[in-house]
Formats: C-alpha cells, sequence, structure tokens
C-alpha cells in the first residue's frame, strides 16, 4: 500500500513538472536592438541558422530560397512567413519544420519586417 501512494505521488510530481520550454525561453533575456534591425547584422544569421538547411539549391524546399537579402524579402513580403515562423510546435505549417525558432529569433524577424525591412 505504502509504494502504491509513493509511486502515485513520484508520477504525480514527474508529469506536473514537465514543460515545452527551450532553454533559450527559459534563460534568455528578450534582445533589445536600440538602432533599426536589418538584414545583414541581425536577422541573416537567423535565417542561416534556420531557415537555408532546407531553404537552399539542391534542398527539400528549394522552391523557395532563403540564401540571400533578396530572396528573404521576397519571402516576407509575397509569402505567409510571418505566420508560419509564430505558429507553435505541433501546429501544420510551422517553420522551420524541426521546431520553433527561439521568441528572441522570431520578435528579431518581425521587428526587422515592422522597420522596413533595409
Amino acid at each position: 500500500m505504502k509504494k502504491s501512494v509513493l509511486y502515485i505521488v513520484l508520477f504525480t510530481g514527474f508529469f506536473v513538472s514537465c514543460t515545452t520550454h527551450t532553454y533559450e525561453d527559459i534563460t534568455g533575456d528578450p534582445v533589445v536592438i536600440e538602432d533599426d534591425v536589418t538584414y545583414t547584422a541581425n536577422v541573416k544569421s537567423i535565417i542561416d541558422a534556420n531557415c537555408v538547411n532546407c531553404h537552399a539549391p539542391g534542398q527539400t524546399a528549394s522552391f523557395r530560397l532563403l540564401t540571400n537579402y533578396t530572396e528573404v524579402v521576397s519571402a516576407m513580403q509575397n509569402t505567409n512567413m510571418l505566420d508560419r515562423i509564430q505558429r507553435q510546435n505541433g501546429e501544420s505549417g510551422l517553420m522551420p519544420a524541426n521546431g520553433r525558432m527561439s521568441q528572441n529569433n522570431i520578435d528579431i524577424i518581425l521587428q526587422w519586417n515592422e522597420d522596413g525591412l533595409q
């Protein structure tokens, strides 16, 4: 009887303590960029790290290249890129397909759009 109660308490504690936050979401402070966000200074490294592995020539999503400024701006203006990067893990159409970027990276891309895609 005592073992059963102990197991129930342990399993309950285990399931209650589980979360789906990423390390960056837990520990990362929001990135504050005082000047306008630019592609070269702020966005290119995010796109390279999260998108180019699929959105490059010869890759699975080569129909929508994201390898340079012109291609990324075109995707921002002519597709639902902003919507897709803001979807939650498990939602259909989330980009990147292997899991949601950190909120900091999403916020930088959103700010870049608001600042005029420079």
